[in-house]
């Protein structure tokens, strides 16, 4: 029996090994589900910020293995939560995280944890800061459900997608740089550049100037690369990235040239529209290339709807692994 996991903050914990033992016991819970394994166990769930996939997806997969689980939502029915250390909370906070967390913890088994990054200070971002701090304090096993610089559950549904359709670990692929109306976290695409790279792939980051990843990120990424035998790189030329091409990761992030500066971001994306994915972005790619996005994604902005609706499109596949591959953490945390 494979062992019981301490927590679920990072697929760099874990390993291509320890991946495919969870990817493992994910399928068997396809096959043979085992709806009172978790009978008796609670998880509490803390969202900082907006949810859809990773809210309902964990709530369902806690249920379908017979156990129970709370949603906390600061400011909404609950007190606002404060994470700053050292300030004094005369605003809309009426609760510290440093009481908040560990009373959260207390009441479940195991407790997962959403905080996006603030946006401002790329080092802290980078830090994970204020996540890593929020998990000190809960005192019971710990679930990112997205940080400031990391998203590991997508990651995992997104490796196992890319095994559902038998992407080979040798495979080109691509993590394009979309267009958006505004600057977003960096998290899914350090975590999606760190799982393609772990997969042993020839991993490409496509993005116009401007929006290089931060050298800390593509520094991880080159590592698990190097271990796994792949290769990371970036470029702006969309023809060398995309020639060849098995996977385009379509995502969107903000300025790290101008990071935390709203009014620079904007002026710098006003000029790319065409960073839009459409069909003719695959004519150099391998005929059978798919389209993945994390979602939700801003139709005909960031993709276009002729891509998104159409064949190559693993979007709603790598929403469904969601649920599969969290059931498959869940069971390894609290079985």
């Amino acid at each position: 029996m494979s062992a019981r996991l301490a927590r679920f903050v990072d697929l760099a914990d874990l390993g291509a090994e320890g991946v495919a033992d969870l990817l493992v016991l994910a399928r068997r819970l396809e096959q043979r589900p085992e709806p009172t394994a978790l009978a008796g166990r609670v998880l509490g769930l803390l969202f900082m910020n907006p949810s859809l996939r990773t809210l309902a997806s964990f709530q369902s997969g806690m249920a379908r293995l017979g156990g129970s689980s709370f949603v906390i939502t600061p400011g909404q029915g609950t007190w606002a939560l404060e994470s700053r250390l050292g300030v004094a909370m005369t605003g809309a906070a009426a609760e510290h995280v440093r009481e908040g967390l560990p009373v959260l913890g207390s009441y479940c088994d195991a407790l997962g944890i959403r905080a996006f990054a603030d946006g401002r200070d790329l080092e802290a971002d980078l830090a994970d800061r204020n996540f890593g701090a929020m998990a000190a304090l809960a005192g019971t096993p710990v679930i990112n459900l997205e940080s400031a610089i990391n998203h590991p559950c997508q990651a995992l549904a997104d490796w196992k997608t890319l095994d559902d359709v038998g992407v080979p670990a040798r495979a080109k692929f691509v993590l394009s740089w979309v267009n958006h109306p505004r600057a977003l976290p960096l998290a899914v695409p350090a975590a999606i550049v760190h799982m393609a790279a772990l997969r042993g792939h020839e991993v490409v980051v496509l993005r116009p100037e401007g929006f290089a990843l931060p050298a800390a990120v593509m520094a991880r990424a080159r590592a698990a690369a190097a271990a796994s035998g792949g290769s990371v790189h970036e470029t702006a030329n969309r023809d060398e990235a995309l020639a060849g091409a098995h996977v385009v990761y379509a995502k969107e992030w903000g300025s790290t040239a101008h990071y935390g500066d709203a009014a620079r971001d904007l002026e710098l994306r006003a000029g790319l529209g065409d960073w839009q994915v459409r069909e003719h972005w695959f004519e150099r790619a391998a005929r059978d290339c798919r389209l993945m996005h994390c979602l939700p994604v801003r139709r005909n902005v960031a993709v276009a709807d002729e891509v998104l609706d159409g064949p190559r499109s693993l979007v709603l596949a790598e929403a469904h692994n969601r649920l599969k591959v969290q059931m498959a953490v869940l069971h390894r945390l609290l079985a």
